[in-house]
């Protein structure tokens, strides 16, 4: 099985900073997924939803907005049956991921919400002082990256603007992040 891996050209980076090219919306969008770590595959499972497909890919990669980085082989996995030795190996074995599993519609659906949301609210709130957070979201390639934004981003937002702000957007945000919004990882703002 191959997979071919994508990552931005200099345009592609110039149009999410300036929307000089003014890119069509939904290609913008699946052009801020792609991180130059996910294969072809995976970024289309996450965009099926919108629409998108490899044509999508392709018309990026024609306009150079991308490039491809790398094109990997890879052999087929063997499953290990658990031993006595190794009774973790399994065909079965899951790894709990930090973001609740979704389809890739959902997936892209929750992507787009948290993009524009860290976007409107960092402009709102921290005006040019949160540049170079903004500059961190255009960066993000998956959920998980948002996620890991997260508590630079409560920071910056209760150092401008007050604790009260602060847990506002907190809660607001982990609505988006979470499936299930009494799970939230560490808080920063403790609650009186």
């Amino acid at each position: 099985m191959s997979s071919i891996i994508y990552d931005k050209a200099d345009k592609g980076r110039e149009e999410i900073a300036t929307r000089k090219y003014q890119l069509a919306p939904r290609l913008r969008s699946l052009l801020v997924m792609i991180d130059g770590k996910q294969s072809e595959a995976e970024l289309l499972k996450k965009v099926f939803g919108l629409g998108l497909n490899e044509q999508s890919l392709i018309d990026l990669l024609e306009q150079e907005f991308i490039v491809i980085t790398s094109t990997n082989v890879a052999a087929p996995v063997t499953p290990v049956a658990p031993t006595p030795a190794n009774p973790t190996s399994s065909v079965n074995a899951v790894i709990t991921p930090v973001m609740p599993s979704t389809t890739p519609a959902e997936a892209a659906a929750r992507f787009q919400a948290l993009y524009n949301f860290y976007n409107e609210t960092i402009k709102s709130t921290l005006g040019l002082r949160g540049f170079t957070l903004q500059m961190k979201v255009e960066r993000a390639g998956n959920l998980q990256d948002f996620n890991d934004l997260r508590n630079v981003y409560i920071e910056a937002i209760l150092k401008a603007k007050g604790k009260e702000m602060a847990r506002s957007l907190r809660d607001r945000l982990d609505q988006l992040l979470y499936a299930d919004p009494n799970v939230v990882a560490d808080k920063i703002i403790e609650d009186d």
